[in-house]
């Protein structure tokens, strides 16, 4: 059994991993399309590309970490690895030279998002696939699971509050003024968020690369399973033929891509349809809520649902999808109807943010039990492949979601207003028509319904691990030794 000590820092270790891939998922687009000019179009394509590219990179480090030998282990290695170079990167990424010209910044954009993206798997496929070799199954790992998880979404919620209020203070302390050569590019706000970003991201990666390192020095595996050495093609087919773990994999993009939608154009939403001198306090109030919502609904909500109610896992997961479209369609609503104030907005904030927290919990104890799955059809326990395949999922759900939204902002047509002073006080929903605001409402609620019901449709028709055939996976493999 794992001890408290290692549960606490393998908990730490998620809160400074999910605080760095929530601040690439949810800011980038925002940082190099309206802060920097950079077009929503390329911005897409750039964030679409990676995920392409992801899908070659990814199983491939899966494969390195299940061949990896050293005497600190397979897992510890790439993680720090991985997170010592995944923090630089990211500093670079959101420190980009604002003298660039808009070709320049294209390449730097999808430069630096590329190699990020490459480097955070180094780190974040033998996080997770640290799960099946930790745990015996059942209960301890759906504990441990719920436990990384929930730290998973203390560091998203971190990013998620603060961001928005310390970007614009670390700016003003740092910024200084406009060069002339380049205030006609970066009015006074621009030029503040850019240095604000830099300085903000600096802080984060310190504290990434230190959390890691707490985990990697209290941490040892202690039954990592020995697993025969496969070639890439006999690792593909082993995935290939667990068809719950693609099931699961299928799902997790769906559900993924319905969320990010949101979190890429909730910050315009703000910004230029409720607007106001003052959107940026009504944008952190949203997320202060929505990101405490998610940690209590990993931490409560989902126990709750799931010990008191006595409700498995199969049917939380449709209470959560349930939770999310009817968030969806009051946001609609409400925002339709005219309401201005962001206090209403906080409702449907809190049951999409809800449903986010328990399908972080869910989805990985459904793709920790294919592991278990697949070592009884396929007789191997392929944990770093399939949990590779985590993370390419979510990170093409990122770019599907971000590929969406840069279509949609130029489209609608939505730039930033051109400021010439320090004037901070300017409400940028005027002059955006309605037609626009309208459109950005329905692209933030009606697509991620449809996706949603979509997800919901092909978990229902391909799932079968139930608790019940769980436990008869688990005795079989008892059984089987």
């Amino acid at each position: 059994m794992l001890g408290l000590k290692e549960k606490t820092s393998y908990g730490l270790g998620a809160v400074g991993k999910d605080m760095v891939y929530m601040l690439s998922a949810s800011y980038i687009l925002y940082y190099f399309q309206d802060i920097l000019g950079v077009s929503a179009v390329a911005m897409g394509v750039i964030l679409l590309v990676a995920r392409i590219f992801d899908a070659f990179n990814d199983p491939i480090m899966g494969v390195v970490v299940a061949k990896t030998k050293s005497r600190w282990g397979k897992f510890r290695p790439w993680l720090l690895i991985g997170t010592l170079t995944n923090a630089v990167v990211l500093f670079l990424m959101f420190a980009a030279p604002p003298a660039l010209d808009a070709s320049g910044l294209v390449a730097y954009a999808a430069v630096t998002y590329i190699l990020w993206g490459v480097t955070y798997t180094m780190m974040d496929i033998p996080y997770w696939s640290m799960i099946p070799a930790f745990t015996n199954g059942g209960k301890e790992r759906e504990g441990l699971t719920t436990l990384a998880r929930s730290c998973a979404g203390v560091g998203s919620a971190i990013i998620s509050i603060l961001t928005m209020i310390i970007v614009p203070l670390l700016g003003n302390m740092f910024a200084g003024q406009v060069p002339a050569e380049l205030a006609s590019r970066y009015p006074g706000k621009q030029w503040i968020e850019l240095a604000g970003f830099k300085y903000f991201t600096l802080g984060v990666a310190v504290l990434f690369v230190l959390f890691t390192l707490i985990m990697c020095l209290t941490i040892k595996e202690k039954s990592s399973v020995d697993m025969k050495t496969a070639k890439i093609r006999e690792m593909f087919r082993a995935l290939l033929q667990n068809d719950q773990a693609m099931c699961v994999v299928l799902t997790i993009v769906v559900i993924n891509v319905a969320l990010y939608i949101t979190s890429n154009l909730v910050i315009y939403f703000f910004k230029y349809d409720l607007g106001g001198t003052n959107w940026n306090d009504g944008y952190a109030l949203f997320n202060m809520v929505g990101g405490g919502t998610q940690i209590l609904a990993m931490m409560i909500l989902y126990p709750l649902l799931r010990n008191l109610l006595k409700l498995n896992n199969i049917k939380i997961f449709y209470v959560s999808v349930g939770m999310s479209i009817t968030g969806y369609i009051a946001l609609l609503a409400m925002a339709s109807l005219g309401v201005s104030s962001v206090v209403p907005f906080l409702i449907p904030g809190v049951l999409v943010m809800a449903s986010a927290g328990v399908n972080n919990v869910i989805i990985t104890v459904f793709l920790a039990n294919t592991v278990d799955y697949g070592d009884l059809k396929n007789h191997r326990r392929d944990e770093s492949v399939i949990f590779s395949m985590q993370t390419f999922v979510v990170k093409l759900a990122s770019g599907i979601s971000a590929f969406i939204a840069s279509i949609a902002l130029s489209i609608l047509n939505l730039k930033q207003i051109t400021d010439c002073g320090q004037n901070m006080n300017i409400d940028f929903s005027e002059g955006v028509s309605a037609a626009s605001k309208m459109g950005l409402r329905m692209v933030m609620t009606l697509v991620p319904i449809f996706v949603l019901i979509c997800g919901a449709i092909i978990f229902k028709s391909k799932f079968i691990l139930t608790d019940k055939k769980v436990e008869e996976i688990s005795e079989e493999l008892k059984a089987r030794g």
